[in-house]
């Protein structure tokens, strides 16, 4: 019998790239090359440095070129579920920058250069799991940031400069392997606090059609009261434009990383 050829990454062409680009609705060029495979990040790439969206999610790229950095227009990065271990220092020259996703990669704290604190634009940043412990000190320069996402890492204590980040509204840092969570002079062991429900904010864009008719339904119940004797009755909803609150598989598809907090309701 024959041997089976390895299989090869996706090459992405030039032509392809410019086919794929799309307008979004504020007016931004988005480039969008989500799960197709690609192990290299595409050299082509680099002749569309007008790009204001990145979509490279979901592939098995393990390096970002040395000059990462001249794609000086972009605003949104989105890298998330890749092979990446470490990140080149050219990305601090990634200055407009406010929304850059990292999360499931195999990032370790040597491999996150200095230049991160360069990024003064940011919004958004998600570190998720990664394999962190610790984050560059001048990461405290981020002022703009609102959300930071450091979920499923390494930490054994929450990174100092992140309580001088002013306008920071939104921080995850669950499992970690944190012994306590300090604040304001109180100390609140982890281990023994009472679990937290998450809630992930899907575009509708993102979801299948199965997903997108239960998510509906359970929105429709829950707006309702969800009939005589359901545990939901008393509980408000907050509704947001274009999103859907129940969690769904496609969270993995979400344009933008976003999560918060919901507070745990008694039911008396």
């Amino acid at each position: 019998m024959p041997k089976k050829k390895a299989a090869k990454g996706t090459k992405l062409t030039l032509k392809v790239a410019k086919k794929l680009i799309r307008m979004t609705p504020d007016g931004r060029r988005r480039l969008t090359l989500s799960n197709m495979g690609i192990t290299i990040f595409p050299k082509c790439l680099f002749k569309l440095t007008n790009l204001d969206e990145l979509d490279l999610s979901r592939n098995l790229i393990q390096k970002l070129p040395d000059n990462i950095g001249n794609f000086s227009s972009l605003r949104l990065l989105d890298l998330h579920s890749n092979k990446l271990e470490a990140l080149p220092e050219s990305i601090g020259d990634l200055v407009g920058l406010t929304h850059l996703n990292l999360s499931n990669n195999h990032l370790i704290s040597a491999g996150l250069p200095s230049t991160l604190g360069c990024l003064t634009s940011l919004k958004i940043l998600n570190l998720g799991m990664n394999q962190l412990d610790t984050l560059p000190l001048n990461m405290g320069a981020l002022d703009s940031l609102k959300e930071l996402g450091l979920f499923d890492n390494l930490f054994t204590n929450l990174p100092k400069f992140v309580r001088g980040l002013r306008n920071l509204t939104k921080l995850n840092m669950k499992r970690n392997p944190l012994s306590c969570v300090q604040g304001d002079g109180e100390a609140m062991q982890k281990e023994n606090s009472e679990p937290e429900e998450d809630m992930y904010l899907v575009h509708e864009s993102s979801l299948c059609r199965t997903c997108l008719k239960r998510c509906k339904y359970q929105e429709e119940r829950l707006t309702r009261g969800g009939g005589g004797g359901d545990a939901f009755e008393e509980k408000r909803i907050r509704t947001y434009k274009g999103l859907l609150v129940p969690n769904s598989v496609a969270t993995v598809h979400q344009d933008v990383w976003r999560i918060r907090k919901v507070e745990h309701m008694q039911i008396k």
